[in-house]
Order: C-alpha cells, then sequence, then structure tokens
C-alpha cells in the first residue's frame, strides 16, 4: 500500500486529521490512528468492558477532566491506577492547585516550600490542607465501619475505601467522586505508596481502621469472570498496567487495548514492554487487537480520545 502522504487544511477535525493518520505508514502517525479507531471499537462494543489504567503523573499534567468525563459518559467501566494520581485528584478536590513555570532550581524550591514534578509545582500548604481533610474523612470511614458489621474488625478494601472518599468530597471534578456517583470502581495496588498512603498508615496508629488489599482482588477477578470482553486502555507502565493485564489473565486475557508509553523495551521492563509481550503470557488473547504507541501521553491520548469521540458521534 502507497503511503499517504498528509494533508492539514484549515478547519479540520481532529478525526480527519486521524484519516490522514492512518493511511501514512507504520510511524508515530499510523500507530496514533489505530489507536484511535479502536478505541472507537471499544467504545461502540456494549459487550466491551473498558479497563483504565493510568501510571505516572497524570493528574498533575493536565488529564484530570478527561479520566473524569470519560466515567462520567460511561466510557470506562474500571479504573486502575497510581496512589499519587489519587492524592493529587484529592488535593484539588481540597482547593489545592498544580502550577507551572516556577523554575528548575531544586534548591529554592524546597526553600519555598514547593515540589516539582518535572515542569509541574505544588505547594506544600496545599498538602498540609489535603493531611487535615482526609484525616476527617478518615475519621467517618472509620465510625461508620466500627458501628456496622462488627465482624469486620475494622478492615477495609481499598476499592471500597476510595469509594468512601468519593461519597465525602464536593468536588464535582473529581474523580474520585465521579466515579463514586457512577458506581465505577477505583483500584489502586499501590495505595500505600503515595501521601494518602502515608497518612492512611499515620491514621492507623490509633485507629481502628485496616486495609484489606486482598479483598480487591476478589471484587476485580469478578468484574474479569462477568465481563463478555474486555478492552484496555493503558497510559503509562508500571504497577497499575501489569495489575490491569494479570486480573484478565484469569479469563484468557484482554480482548482489545492499545497503550501509550515512553520506556523503551530493552531493560525488559514491563512499563517499555509491547503490549504484543502480554500474549506470551495470556494476558492478551492471541486473536486480540493490541496497539503500542510510543510518546507522551499528555500530547497523543487527548488526540486519540478527541479523534474516537467524533467518530462515537457520528449518526
Amino acid at each position: 500500500m502507497k503511503v499517504n502522504q498528509m494533508n492539514i487544511k484549515e478547519k479540520m477535525s481532529v478525526s480527519q486529521i486521524m484519516e490522514e493518520f492512518t493511511n501514512s505508514g507504520v510511524l508515530g502517525a499510523g500507530k496514533v490512528a489505530k489507536a484511535s479507531s479502536l478505541l472507537v471499537d471499544m467504545i461502540k462494543d456494549e459487550d466491551m468492558k473498558i479497563f483504565l489504567s493510568v501510571a505516572g503523573p497524570l493528574v498533575p499534567g493536565g488529564l484530570r477532566n478527561i479520566i473524569a468525563n470519560m466515567i462520567k459518559n460511561k466510557q470506562v467501566d474500571v479504573l486502575i491506577t497510581s496512589g499519587a494520581n489519587i492524592t493529587h485528584d484529592l488535593l484539588e478536590s481540597f482547593g489545592g492547585r498544580h502550577y507551572g513555570n516556577l523554575g528548575f532550581n531544586d534548591e529554592e524550591l524546597n526553600k519555598e516550600g514547593i515540589g516539582r514534578i518535572r515542569d509541574v509545582y505544588t505547594k506544600s500548604h496545599d498538602f498540609e490542607v489535603f493531611e487535615t481533610k482526609i484525616i476527617a474523612i478518615l475519621d467517618e470511614i472509620s465510625e461508620k465501619i466500627a458501628s456496622g458489621d462488627k465482624e469486620s474488625s475494622g478492615f477495609i478494601s481499598i476499592k471500597d475505601l476510595l469509594y468512601e472518599i468519593g461519597q465525602r468530597l464536593h468536588d464535582e471534578e473529581s474523580i474520585l467522586k465521579i466515579a463514586s456517583e457512577n458506581n465505577v470502581p477505583i483500584f489502586a495496588p499501590g495505595l500505600i505508596d503515595s501521601m494518602l498512603g502515608l497518612q492512611l498508615w499515620m491514621f492507623t496508629q490509633d485507629r481502628n481502621l485496616k486495609i484489606d488489599a486482598i479483598e480487591d482482588m476478589h471484587d476485580l477477578s469478578q468484574i474479569v469472570f462477568d465481563s463478555k470482553r474486555v478492552g484496555a486502555v493503558l497510559l503509562g507502565g508500571g504497577l497499575p498496567k501489569h495489575y490491569t493485564l494479570a486480573s484478565n489473565l484469569l479469563n484468557g486475557g484482554i480482548d482489545a487495548g492499545f497503550q501509550i508509553t515512553m520506556d523503551r523495551p530493552e531493560t525488559g521492563s514491563l512499563s517499555g514492554a509491547p503490549l504484543e509481550e502480554a500474549k506470551s503470557w495470556s494476558k492478551a488473547k492471541s486473536s486480540s487487537n493490541l496497539v503500542s504507541v510510543v510518546g507522551d501521553v499528555t500530547i497523543l491520548f487527548p488526540l486519540i480520545l478527541a479523534g474516537a469521540l467524533d467518530k462515537v458521534d457520528e449518526k
């Protein structure tokens, strides 16, 4: 097939740009177009459960509203993410913000009470507010557990804890709040490795609240077994990617999916592994439709999603 020499014109829609990408070969543009087309199929498939895996600083990086709106619009059935993204969602829910253009002198930033995530910044004051407000919420949850099933002995799964936190938020743009309102479960297997996890540890020093991570696997495996088909949107790699793929191994692997990563495959890390590698582990079915896209998630996923939504909304 002849490689398409792309034409970009005034007032083109994102889906029209994707059409130009489609036949442009197997380099980056072609992979982006394939991922967007696959996302259309996944959203339109009423029998497919969509797992959204979110790793890396994507909430600080500006994707908070995108993730929340996908949940609200029934384009995500399960969210699997890091404790850090949950923490940063809560930071904004409690009135904190993420900032830009504050420079790269880390010693000076430290003196000013500012933490840096590449070129995104947070203020220590916002984390102080976070600490106060999350402890108040944890107090409410702990009291609710204590007044309920006496056999629970203070135990709660990570999924249920995040649901309970979401129920107590007032920020209409919060991922946790919107997920809890729409009964979309959030799994965070690495929750303890975050500022929220640190607060949980300190809270449990003198309160009867215990986190049961194993209970999450009962709930997640049941979702997998009850799904006719599973599609995975993997933004970044790490633990969320593996938790998504490994849970679906229980039912022969995912049926479709795409990943966006900037990690390289040579070291053998999961984050840099092409998604096709999952077939060798039965984490993706042999017949599955898979796309691996190399690039910055904060640039590429909004394009992929916007192009897909153009097609989904076509009459």
